[in-house]
């Protein structure tokens, strides 16, 4: 069965939104290849609408390795509005999400890469989808997020086991960790 992974980028303030103002000072040469290697290492994607609405203008112009696999894989996307995605093998998903996204991991292939962390996210790991959750945490306070830019306050307690964890020169730490439900 494949495996769902999130990689969420945040700040110690629980800033995930605001990546413009912090994250390329961190973002070295060990960063860059494990963006690479997670990105490499899986032959789809799942987002929501509005993960969409920002990654397709800023990523189909660009054309380099990374652009290209982003560009090229399957791109699976969340939403009950979007009908008529534009961007190379994009698919949406709507209707009954949960059973669609069972029947995605059940079929073949390799793992699924989910950036950022919202309502899909969510709804990943309330119903058991979520297989690894990836914190890229940066070392530095943002400041600007405002509450709904934050990793979910108002949601139910959900527990991880410590999966492992990569620290980078640059200060940045990715932190992997494995629902309890899942692991």
């Amino acid at each position: 069965m494949r495996k769902i992974v999130n990689a969420t980028y945040m700040t110690l303030d629980g800033d995930s939104a605001n990546m413009q103002d912090w994250h390329m000072d961190y973002f070295g040469e060990d960063a860059k290849k494990a963006a690479t290697a997670q990105l490499f290492g899986s032959d789809a994607l799942i987002m929501g609408r509005k993960t969409y609405d920002g990654f397709y203008p800023a990523w189909s112009p660009q054309s380099d390795d990374f652009a290209d696999r982003m560009n090229g894989i399957q791109k699976y996307v969340v939403s009950s509005t979007l009908e008529n995605p534009e961007w190379t093998n994009s698919t949406v998903v709507g209707g009954d999400v949960v059973a669609e996204v069972k029947k995605i991991k059940e079929g073949p292939g390799g793992n699924i890469l989910q950036y950022g962390f919202g309502s899909v996210t969510r709804l990943l790991l309330d119903n058991g989808l979520l297989d690894e959750f990836r914190i890229w945490l940066h070392p530095v306070l943002s400041g600007k997020a405002t509450p709904d830019q934050l990793l979910y306050r108002d949601a139910l307690q959900t527990k991880f086991t410590f999966n492992g964890s990569e620290v980078h020169s640059t200060g940045l730490i990715i932190l992997s960790y494995l629902p309890v439900n899942v692991a």
